[in-house]
């Protein structure tokens, strides 16, 4: 933990109480020590940001998580519109699959059948 607060210009303290705040979680090595993954320190080192311009660790980190979200769902929708250009290119590509399967099916009717009346 303390290398890690070296490397983002804060305290122990700081990664403490956003990790009690659930921004980041820290994995326990066999020895007792925190250890952050790679992207943990990203998102603590803008959670520091945001306090550094007085705003509380709490929003702070509501804050970060939301940036967070956002920036998956953006990518999530970049994804989606690439898969739909794509198929909207091979889709014009092939041509129709029959030339009249885009038209209505046609029901012939029955005739009706005549009841004879007897005079």
């Amino acid at each position: 933990m303390g290398r890690a607060a070296e490397l983002l210009g804060t305290t122990q303290g700081f990664l403490r109480q956003v990790g009690g705040a659930r921004l980041i979680t820290a994995l326990r090595s066999a020895g007792g020590h925190r250890r952050y993954s790679r992207h943990q320190p990203r998102i603590a080192a803008r959670a520091r940001e945001l306090v550094d311009q007085d705003v509380p660790v709490e929003a702070a980190c509501h804050i970060v998580i939301r940036e967070d979200q956002l920036q998956e769902a953006q990518r999530i929708n970049a994804e989606h519109q690439q898969a739909a250009a794509t198929t909207a290119a091979r889709s014009r590509a092939e041509g129709p699959r029959n030339k009249t399967s885009w038209r209505p099916v046609r029901r012939r009717r029955r005739p009706r059948a005549r009841v004879l009346r007897r005079v």
